[in-house]
């Protein structure tokens, strides 16, 4: 098979909840550095290289990511926008669909965006093995060996007796092959992930999967017809001349929101799997953060301005200011502009719990973070005061210019502290230079740019009845916002 016939699906539309503080709605961990420099997305497509070409990537996310602080991360790739979240099923027959629109029909690699894999090597030697195997209309899915019996994965068990690997790649029946799945178990109890350890035959489902688009549709048709009709429907107007992405706009949400392991694979009889022992991790927790990440001598992880005396066992991380510890243990500690958690290790899955109530108490602390990355740049909140006034600073990348916009409940101050800002006022086009200062009365239609080869700096005082920020109408954007 050409390299042109094979794809990646990456699934990047997650929240990434259970990472908070550093883990945001607007900012979710698919998107952030966590073990190395490159972001989780980014790993995960540079771990494809040479199996799957750059330009053969299709990532699959929420349209306010591609339009928001994450914006940088999506470039150069292709993009799908989910314009509301229906779980894994929709969102791969959405990528299928899109693959198939033009009469091609690939090999696809689906990819959680989220995930650690230490052994590149072996992955890539997995996937080849997957390529092969789904060539034969096969449905693969890598399954994880397991470490320990963890109660937080899925389990596949694996029909050792029926190996398929001799007709995929000539070769034995071996722990590298691949075999037919004889079932998919639910989260267990700790009892249950015991008894499957001790079997030896059940793997961790990874969420992993390897098939050609037709075959995964075809599966879909039978199985989750209700999902199948409404990708029809977004095919045929598409194929009408409507834009592939205004008839998922369109349609998408009609979907009912399933996993593809719960709708398509539990009830398939053509799935296998390969099994895989690649130093994988779902990176679920904060305590998954510290197993993966280099400890020192006291199994301390410890990363930022952090100092740290007789801690032993604890992840440590600050972000912006000094965190210092004294003779704690078995903890994760992880400080931001704006919050900071404070977690024994075996709980950090309850992180999400925190996430509920910040929703239900109307907080915005889930959301965004005080520093919020822009497709033109990012601005932090430094104040905020119920009185109505808000402080921000504002950073404008060189070439870069805000929205032509206007807000109807607030005025903006701007101070120039670096760089040179052009400035449109209403019917005026000014240039405010370093420690000078304009005026954005309400209502004011007005944008910021920065023409200069330096970063722009402002200061931005905003006072009004309500300083939202969805109080914000666009008349012109670069960035299709």
């Amino acid at each position: 098979m050409s390299d042109r016939q094979i794809h990646a699906v990456i699934l990047a539309g997650g929240s990434g909840s259970r990472l908070w503080p550093l883990s945001r709605q607007h900012l979710p961990k698919q998107f952030l550095s966590l073990d190395g420099d490159a972001s989780l997305l980014q790993t995960t497509i540079n771990r494809l290289s040479p199996v799957v070409k750059a330009e053969n990537i299709l990532i699959v996310t929420q349209e306010a990511h591609a339009k928001g602080e994450s914006y940088h991360a999506l470039l150069p790739y292709r993009t799908l926008f989910e314009p509301v979240g229906r779980n894994t099923a929709p969102a791969i027959a959405l990528a299928a669909a899109c693959l198939m629109a033009d009469g091609a029909d690939p090999i696809m690699a689906v990819l959680p965006a989220d995930h650690i894999i230490k052994d590149e090597v072996r992955f890539r030697e997995h996937l080849s093995l997957a390529i092969k195997a789904a060539e034969n209309g096969k449905l693969i899915t890598f399954g994880i060996q397991p470490t320990r019996p963890d109660t937080g994965f899925g389990y596949i068990k694996a029909h050792r007796g029926s190996s398929i690997d001799r007709e995929v790649s000539g070769g034995t029946c071996d722990t590298n092959g691949v075999y037919t799945v004889e079932r998919f178990t639910e989260k267990p109890d700790l009892a249950t992930a015991e008894q499957f350890l001790k079997q030896g035959d059940y793997y961790w489902n990874s969420g992993m999967f390897v098939w050609r688009a037709s075959v995964i549709l075809a599966e879909i048709r039978q199985h989750l017809p209700a999902v199948y009709q409404v990708i029809q429907t977004i095919l045929a107007e598409s194929r009408a001349g409507t834009p592939f992405q205004q008839a998922v706009e369109e349609h998408f949400a009609a979907m009912p929101s399933i996993s593809i392991d719960y709708g398509v694979l539990e009830k398939s009889d053509h799935v296998s799997l390969i099994p895989c022992d690649i130093g994988w991790n779902d990176v679920g927790s904060w305590q998954a953060v510290h197993d993966i990440s280099a400890k020192d001598e006291n199994g301390n992880v410890l990363q930022g301005n952090v100092i740290a005396l007789g801690c032993h066992n604890s992840l440590i991380r600050a972000e912006k200011r000094l965190v210092a510890a004294i003779g704690v243990e078995d903890l994760c500690v992880i400080e931001t502009a704006d919050a900071v958690l404070i977690s024994k290790s075996d709980q950090t899955q309850r992180v999400r719990e925190v996430v509920d109530a910040l929703h239900e108490n109307g907080a915005t602390e889930h959301i965004y973070h005080a520093k919020v990355n822009r497709p033109w740049g990012s601005y932090t909140v430094l104040e905020e005061d119920q009185d109505g006034f808000k402080l921000k600073r504002i950073e404008v990348a060189p070439g870069a210019r805000l929205s032509l916009q206007s807000h109807n409940r607030r005025s903006e101050h701007w101070v120039v502290v670096a760089g040179t800002a052009t400035v449109t006022n209403g019917s005026e086009v000014i240039t405010v230079q370093k420690n000078q200062s304009t005026y954005i009365p309400i209502g004011a239609k007005h944008r910021l740019e920065n023409l200069g080869t330096e970063p722009l700096h402002i200061v931005e005082i905003q006072v009004g009845e309500y300083l939202g920020e969805d109080d914000i109408q666009r008349y012109e954007d670069n960035y299709g916002r």
